[in-house]
């Protein structure tokens, strides 16, 4: 069997040495939302340590029969790094040799291993969760705290996710290359082409890891409800959106509900990684700042906010015209709903 090419190896190499990062940075998280907490509590994990709002969670916890979440809960944090020191060997050994059988085992090991952490996270996450102090002093019958292994539960009134944090999404993405590496050398090897297949299977990578953005989401009539008046959007070009630095995500069917939220202090202005209006031209999510709005009496919205975002100020001006309104720019707006 023919060995990998030069530029599989070199990628390969790259990722291996890529997971020294893990040793910097988190590897996973879970993020804690509740209307008491807007901006949420966070906890992250590294391979050695549990840091941020661990303190605050373990108060909290505490009134439900929680045990208290420290660093010896984990023996994990004695032998992690290791652990990453060995798959980083592993993988510059396949980088170096060029062999695909010695690639086939770094995958199928990688897989076993990421398996192996995960049932290991289940496991904790049911004793945590389950083993309940009798005499806390809240109790409800029946009813678990068992954290989500991966993705979003809800316990209690928190909306708790439980995603990879920046050394995780190193690993997933370092073991993804190496499997790119070995289907794409094994199908260009069938086709006698390996040069253009291997560019276009990195191209491909190259570009769909790239385009990810978990930043603003895009409305969904008929599904997704207003944050401050509850009610179902069922007309997306009334509304706007706001997106915190941490990422959650709050949606509105009116201008007046967004402004409402936003004026409260609900969410301290800096914790506001996006904040959005919809372009009534396009229905097409735009920078608040940057908008033109139009404000008329004759303008019919949910809530009554009788105004509509414009992302182009001709446009803006020709429906101003149309429907006898006022033309504002976003902070005259907040002036002007004060």
């Amino acid at each position: 069997m023919k060995g990998l090419s030069i530029f599989s190896r070199i990628v390969l190499a790259l990722a291996s040495l890529a997971l020294l990062i893990t040793y910097f940075v988190p590897v996973w998280r879970i993020d804690l939302f509740a209307p008491q907490y807007p901006e949420g509590l966070v906890m992250k994990i590294w391979l050695t340590r549990i840091t941020d709002d661990v303190d605050i969670i373990n108060g909290l916890n505490h009134y439900i029969g929680m045990k208290k979440i420290s660093a010896e809960m984990f023996p994990e944090f004695s032998y992690l790094v290791y652990i990453v020191g060995a798959f980083i060997v592993y993988g510059l050994v396949v980088a170096i040799s060029g062999s695909r059988k010695l690639l086939l085992s770094y995958l199928v090991v990688s897989l076993l291993g990421g398996m192996a952490a995960l049932y290991d996270f289940y496991q904790w996450g049911y004793d945590y969760g389950h083993n309940l102090n009798p005499e806390a002093p809240i109790k409800v019958p029946g009813l678990a705290y068992q954290p989500p292994i991966l993705g979003h539960k809800k316990l209690l009134n928190f909306d708790a996710y439980s995603l990879p944090d920046i050394g995780g999404w190193v690993v997933i993405v370092a073991v993804g290359l190496a499997f790119v590496v070995f289907f794409a050398e094994s199908y260009a090897a069938r086709k006698k082409s390996k040069s253009m297949t291997l560019q276009m299977a990195w191209l491909i990578i190259l570009v769909s890891f790239f385009s990810c953005n978990a930043a603003p989401q895009p409305l969904q009539m008929g599904k997704d409800n207003c944050y401050t008046c509850k009610m179902t959007i069922v007309d997306i070009r009334n509304g706007g959106e706001l997106v915190t630095t941490k990422g959650k995500v709050y949606k509105f069917d009116d201008l007046s509900c967004m402004l409402q939220l936003y004026q409260s202090h609900f969410i301290s202005k800096e914790k506001i990684g996006h904040c959005l209006v919809v372009d009534a031209a396009s229905n097409n999510l735009i920078a608040a700042a940057n908008a033109w709005y139009v404000h008329a009496a004759s303008i019919k919205t949910p809530m009554n906010g009788q105004t509509l975002a414009f992302s182009d100020e001709t446009k803006a001006q020709q429906y101003a015209t149309a429907v006898n309104g006022t033309l504002y720019k976003w902070q005259q707006l907040q002036n002007q709903k004060k």
